[in-house]
């Protein structure tokens, strides 16, 4: 090509590709001696006032981005009849050109990849920009595979795209999220969406979603699942695959909270995911060889089966992970020689214990006959205190369900007779004084959980368990909560950024945001000019923050009715508006007003008092006419 210079500084050496809206050029700073990218505008977008107004200022906003992710916007401008964008040059290609090249990539190379794209993201919104065009063709892999998003500015610039069809504008189909195809403006939570199709992408080498025209990709994207990545790559790990997943809900609600939280996410799964989601086979513990058993023969062969051995009541025999229909059930536990024998019987056997109850008879019954009822009484007495301890005393039998004695805690004891305590009341208290208060009662204290309070100051107790004045007995614990204080937030700096996305990030956070407007020369329409309380104060959730937004460079027109003619232009020349034209007006165009204003009154004005206008734009003002 034909080499171009851009306002005596920007050299256009080559084209390095084209795209709905603009080409890129290779060029060079000759100022800086530095390589640069070159973004010409398409003509139709130049000679669009609103469009370049929009793209003007958000091309602006993505200059003060600086972040190692997102790829530098040096400068803006124009030369002629040519609108440019001046950025930093990234050499390597885009994702789209590697994904083309390898079909699937690495996994781990791919999260890496969308690890740093959500960390750009998140300096991006964080500075109030949404992409609104996240794709493989907008992310630039350099040298050691530094990642770069580029087309900051332009891509949220865009009021229609390329692919407009049935009066459904949307950005690149493939990637869009289904809010921006539903016709809805593009939230933080639709780059995330477009992130997480790219991602889809990288892993499995295809879309998720596939069409004969953008509105049926677009369409597919309100309404339809993707199909699960393990579908096409099977080497995909579930846990990277839920992740994937979750990035492409429909409802931004269930998306990853944030790209800071995304990226978090993915870093976690890099750091300790794949050892974490690595599949081995898990062996079963194997089984005990029994001992051979006598059998006796069945007329009837069948295989030889392992003899489970019968279970425990405290074990359970090891089962196979895996069954399949051609595996042969395990036959019934059956009892066999080769089971445990049962436990000798401690003590007496039962033929010498009956023997022995014959005899006792015998000598009962003449200790009857000799000694009287009396003292046979007491042989008798003594004998079942006997039996009693000998019963104690006895093991459980086999097999017999043993009580578990272990005390169950309750939240709050119940009164006992043993309950002489009665627990302090320490809330409100510092935590050494309540410690304090329980241990003079004899009473263990516990700290508890922390929890934030509105009301409670930080180190003071919120709650006990169990309650003030309860009943309990000495040396038991008693749990106290403890607060962090009230559950404070840092004020960012929305000076500069779009009053709606700070609004919107504001009651994110869980404050009250109050709206003032005022007129700037310096600030655009919309953004915020100033806020209250000021970046860095810590705020409690709820707290009311003051935005003040600009107008633009608008002024309000002064009320003037009923004012001489002379003092309503002074305040209107002070208002930054000039009084272009003087109706004077008679009986006929006031009817009884006319007599009931002296000549030379102001009656009326267009643009009427307390009205938003353009600074030096003209007033016409209605005068009284003299006599």
């Amino acid at each position: 090509m034909q080499q171009h210079i851009l306002n005596n500084r920007y050299q256009l050496e080559q084209k390095l590709g084209e795209g709905g809206m603009a080409r890129v050029y290779l060029g060079r700073d000759l100022r800086l001696n530095r390589r640069v990218a070159v973004k010409v505008l398409h003509s139709h977008y130049a000679s669009d006032p609103n469009f370049l107004s929009r793209f003007h200022h958000e091309a602006q906003a993505a200059a003060n981005l600086r972040h190692p992710g997102i790829v530098d916007v040096y400068d803006v401008g124009q030369d002629g009849d040519m609108q440019y964008i001046v950025m930093e040059y990234v050499e390597g290609s885009d994702l789209k050109s590697a994904i083309l090249q390898q079909n699937m990539l690495p996994i781990d190379r791919a999260v890496a990849i969308a690890e740093a794209v959500a960390e750009g993201l998140d300096a991006a919104h964080q500075a109030g920009l949404v992409h609104r065009d996240i794709k493989p063709q907008n992310i630039m892999i350099g040298p050691s595979d530094r990642v770069k998003i580029t087309d900051f500015g332009i891509a949220k610039s865009q009021l229609s795209t390329a692919m407009t069809e049935t009066g459904i504008t949307f950005g690149t189909a493939d990637y869009i999220s289904p809010e921006q195809a539903r016709g809805q403006s593009a939230t933080y939570s639709s780059d995330l969406y477009s992130l997480g199709v790219t991602l889809y992408e990288m892993l499995t080498g295809r879309l998720p979603f596939n069409g004969e025209s953008s509105v049926s990709v677009a369409m597919q994207h309100v309404s339809t699942e993707p199909p699960p990545l393990r579908m096409y790559n099977p080497r995909v790990p579930p846990q990277l695959e839920a992740l994937v997943l979750r990035s492409l809900d429909k409802n931004p609600s269930q998306r990853p909270e944030s790209a800071r939280e995304f990226a978090h996410m993915l870093r976690n799964y890099r750091n300790v995911g794949v050892q974490a989601t690595t599949i081995r086979p898990v062996a079963s513990t194997p089984l005990q060889q029994p001992q051979p058993v006598q059998r006796v023969p069945q007329p009837v062969q069948r295989s030889p089966q392992p003899v489970q051995r019968a279970a425990q009541p405290s074990q359970r025999a090891p089962q196979p992970r895996y069954m399949t229909e051609s595996q042969p059930l395990p036959p019934p536990p059956r009892r066999t020689s080769s089971m445990r024998p049962p436990p000798e019987p401690h003590g007496i056997s039962l033929g010498t214990f009956v023997l022995g109850i014959f005899l006792l008879a015998g000598v009962l019954g003449l200790g009857y006959l000799f000694l009287g009822t009396g003292l046979l009484d007491d042989i008798l007495g003594s004998f079942s205190i006997n039996a009693a301890r000998q019963d104690d005393s006895a093991p459980p039998i086999a097999g017999d369900a043993v009580a578990d004695t272990t005390p169950t805690p309750t939240p709050t004891p119940t009164p006992t007779a043993e309950a002489s305590v009665s627990v302090p009341n320490i809330v409100g208290m510092e935590e050494e004084d309540a410690r304090d208060a329980l241990q003079d009662e004899d009473l263990r204290p516990r700290r508890g959980t922390l929890e934030f309070s509105s009301t409670i100051a930080e180190g003071r107790v919120i709650s006990q368990q169990p309650a003030a004045t309860t009943l309990i007995s000495e040396t038991e614990t008693v749990t106290y909560t403890l607060s962090r204080g009230p559950d404070l937030v840092e004020v960012r700096d929305f000076t500069n950024q779009r009053a709606d996305t700070a609004q919107t990030r504001l009651e994110q956070q869980g404050f009250s945001v109050q709206i003032q407007q005022e007129a700037s020369t310096s600030v655009t329409e919309g953004f915020v000019i100033r806020q209250s309380p000021f970046a860095g104060a810590r705020l409690e959730r709820g707290d009311t923050i003051s935005l003040v937004v600009s107008i633009g460079n608008r002024t309000t027109m002064p009320d003037v009715t009923g004012l001489s003619e002379d003092e309503a232009r002074r305040l209107i020349t002070e208002a930054g508006l000039f009084v272009s034209f003087v109706d004077s007006q008679g009986p006929d165009d006031l009817g009884d007003q006319f007599d009931q204003v002296a000549p030379g009154t102001v009656v009326s004005s267009i643009p009427r008092g307390g009205d938003l206008v353009e600074r030096n734009s003209p007033v016409t003002l209605g005068v009284r006419a003299s006599e």
